[in-house]
Formats: C-alpha cells, sequence, structure tokens
C-alpha cells in the first residue's frame, strides 16, 4: 500500500535539503566565526546534513508504523 501523505513529505524534505545545501544559504556559514574553537561552517553542514537524516528518519518510521 502506498503513502501519497509520506512521499509528498519525503519529497519536501529534499526540496529543503537542497535549498540548505545550495549556495546563497550556505553562504551565509562561510566567515570567520568560532564556535568551540571549530569554524562555524563545518559545524553548521554536519549539522543541517543531522537535521534533515532525522526528520527523514521520522517520516519514514511514521510510513512504516
Amino acid at each position: 500500500m502506498t503513502h501519497p501523505l509520506g512521499n509528498q513529505r519525503l519529497v519536501a524534505l529534499f526540496a529543503l535539503g537542497v535549498m540548505l545545501l545550495n549556495f546563497p544559504l550556505l553562504a551565509l556559514w562561510d566567515g570567520q566565526a568560532l564556535v568551540w574553537g571549530m569554524p562555524l561552517f563545518p559545524m553548521a553542514l554536519f549539522g543541517i546534513w543531522a537535521l534533515l537524516i532525522g526528520c527523514v528518519a521520522l517520516v519514514v518510521e511514521r510510513l512504516e508504523g
């Protein structure tokens, strides 16, 4: 059985990921700022990446359940 709402949510998360990890928004984090001694850009990059993975996991778990 297909889940059209779940599929739409996954497509929306994909589109959100493309927008967040694309140049105009990703360039906001590129600077000389340091957070806990680490540059902000890699921390923001991996933070966005981890957030997207968590959201996809939630959607997939709902689809299976």
